[in-house]
């Protein structure tokens, strides 16, 4: 039996990681779309490997279907044809043993739509994997190999089509940049009551996120930096964390030292509520800035890996946020600092933001998957 010829998807299979040094980011806005995609009728099942640091459990919790891939064999002998791919290392095996797993998982499901979001693969893994009939969606951010692809989404700004062009086939349909950004419904939602609000700008609750993981602890130098920051005497601080960053504990010590309130809140499920009541962010070059963007959250921004800084400069170019291109320039904060607070760069970079997106990509994306074929 073949896939269903509905346009409307019945059955999609996304495959995609997380761990310490992937992130959590490619799983988050997969859990987004697979969201959307459930509120219309479709059976979604991820296809995960279980590396350290990963979001099997907190997909599973999400009442989503999840297959978990082995890890390479240590006695498996060398693949004839190793991947070049810049982030390959990243997959925990080879991309033909990935492939052969996921294939005979894939062609059980037999899914409408295979979506992949993964730095380490690309076209040779999706011919070898793609089932017919099945559709396929990447997610990529890099543009730098490959794709078999019938919808390709990148949402950065400063991201071009052609950037693409001889990557994709030509009857690839493009979604390029941040109005397509992935983002969960409440961010629209909220979206006006956090424009209101900001009409006055002020400073008296800083919010924290440099990402689910934060391998390098780039929290604890941005607390380091904050403590010659001269903060109002009423600002709170607030820090988000994921369960699996490794300087949890040390955040935790540090917040209680800090001069001003500062809490450590982690897993949180009301991030964008946090948001709509902070007055400034300092955060990581991610996914994450398009939520605080559609919020219209003035954002001192760290490029924390190479793959965000494309959009922390098109983002600082535009006026919409502050960045600063790596961890160790975090320490300049003191310098800058009463430059970056003042009510008319607060109010600059507040309006400049909520014009980059308005939040709602997920249903544009999911209008072109229930298209029939081009």
């Amino acid at each position: 039996m073949s896939p269903s010829s509905d346009a409307s998807p019945k059955v999609v299979v996304f495959r995609v990681d997380a761990s310490l040094t992937i992130g959590t980011g490619h799983v988050m806005r997969c859990l987004t779309l697979a969201d959307a995609l459930r509120e219309q009728g479709a059976e979604c099942h991820f296809l995960c490997r279980a590396h350290p640091g990963h979001l099997i459990e907190a997909i599973r919790l999400q009442k989503f279907e999840t297959h978990v891939l082995p890890m390479a064999s240590l006695t498996a002998p060398k693949p004839e044809s190793p991947s070049s791919l810049a982030h390959a290392d990243w997959l925990g095996a080879s991309w033909q043993e990935d492939a052969r797993w996921s294939r005979e998982l894939i062609e059980g499901l037999r899914p409408d739509w295979l979506v992949v979001d993964h730095y380490a693969l690309d076209r040779c893994w999706e011919e070898a994997v793609l089932p017919p009939g099945c559709r396929l969606l990447v997610i990529d951010d890099l543009a730098d190999r490959e794709h078999r692809c019938d919808l390709l989404l990148d949402q950065n700004l400063g991201r071009q089509a052609d950037d693409y062009a001889g990557r994709v086939p030509a009857h690839c349909t493009r979604l390029i940049g941040p109005r397509y950004a992935l983002l969960r419904p409440e961010f629209a939602r909220l979206r006006e009551s956090s424009l209101a609000r900001r009409a006055m700008p002020r400073l008296k609750q800083l919010l924290i996120s440099m990402g689910g993981i934060d391998k390098d602890n780039a929290t604890g130098a941005v607390l380091d930096a904050l403590g010659d920051c001269p903060l109002p005497k009423d600002c709170r601080i607030s820090v988000v964390m994921g369960g699996n960053a490794p300087w949890l504990a040390q955040v935790k010590d540090q917040a209680a030292t800090m001069p001003w309130p500062t809490e450590v809140a982690v897993n949180v499920t009301d991030m964008a509520e946090r948001m709509v009541q902070a007055d400034l962010a300092i955060g990581a070059a991610g996914s994450t800035s398009w939520e605080r963007c559609c919020l219209g959250l003035p954002t001192l921004m760290v490029v924390l890996a190479e793959n965000q800084r494309i959009i922390a400069e098109a983002l600082d170019s535009a006026g919409a946020a502050v960045a600063f291109d790596s961890l160790s320039a975090i320490s300049q904060l003191p310098t800058c600092w009463q430059g970056v607070i003042c009510p008319e760069n607060l109010a600059r970079m507040n309006m400049t933001a909520a014009m980059v997106t308005d939040g709602k990509g997920a249903a544009v994306v999911l209008q072109h998957m229930t298209r029939g074929p081009r």
